[in-house]
This record gives C-alpha cells, structure tokens and sequence, in this order.
C-alpha cells in the first residue's frame, strides 16, 4: 500500500508580494492621513502637488502619465487643488486642446511643511535601505506595466 503524498503547502496571505504593497499602501496612507487632513488634502492631491514641484507648468495628459491616472480621475483632483488655491489651469495658447497647469505661490509653499521628510524617518530604514526598497518597487510596478502592456504571453 502507498501512502498519498500530501497536497503542496498552500502559500500563505503573507507570502504574497501583492499583499506585503496592498498593506505597506494601508499603512502609508495611515502615516499621511494625519498630516495631509492638517493641510485638508487627499492623497492624491498630495501627490499631484508634489508632482508638480518636480515639474512645473506641464500638461494634464503628461501629469496623468507621471502619476499613472487618467484624465478623467485627475480632472477633478486638478479643479478641487485650483479651488483650494494650490494651482492653476490654462489652456496652451500654441495649442488650445492641452491644458497646461502650474502651481500657486501657496501650492509651492506646502512643500516647507515636511511631510515627506517626517513619513521618510517614520518608515525606520536608513537612507540606504529607503533607496533601495524605492528602486526595487520602481522595478516592480514598471514590470507589471510591461507584462500588462505586452500580454502574459
């Protein structure tokens, strides 16, 4: 008589790379509700914002692709940063079908408030590691975008 081989071991919830981004992105967004509720901003004004501090006065179709949004979802987002005062919207005078946005002295100035700087300490690694683990998500999300791009083939 032969005995069954048992059943491979099923991974567990923890061992999912998806899971440990799902709950480090949870996490994230706990660290910056505090800080970004202060400033009466979302996330993702947040990071519009910031976006626009590494590149100012850009389209929203180019904004959309540094953030990976589209238009649709970042239109609002750019009304209610312009309705706070953070930014303004206007049409490219070479080409009326772009809309070119740039930021506000009072979009600039949220960028002495530190957030960054404080969630950065928060995580508990050094410079190194922070870098590191920077990269290696950069690595990751850019080849899920390939594979999503070229099919799983």
């Amino acid at each position: 008589m032969t005995t069954p081989t048992p059943p491979p071991e099923m991974p567990k919830l923890g061992d999912f790379l998806c899971f440990a981004v799902y709950s480090a992105n949870l996490a994230y967004g706990r660290a910056y509700k505090p800080i970004l509720d202060e400033l009466g901003l979302t996330y993702t004004q947040w990071i519009t914002i910031v976006a626009l501090w590494e590149h100012d006065e850009q389209t929203v179709g180019g904004l959309g692709d540094k953030l990976f949004l589209e238009s649709n979802t970042l239109t609002p987002i750019l009304k209610k940063l312009e309705a706070l005062g953070y930014l303004e919207r206007r049409r490219d005078p070479r080409d009326e079908r772009q809309v070119i946005v740039r930021l506000t002295e009072a979009g600039r100035a949220l960028r002495e408030k530190g957030a960054q700087r404080t969630l950065v300490q928060a995580t508990g690694l050094d410079a190194g590691q922070f870098a590191s683990a920077r990269r290696t998500m950069n690595d990751v999300r850019d080849n899920l975008l390939r594979h999503t791009q070229h099919g799983s083939g």
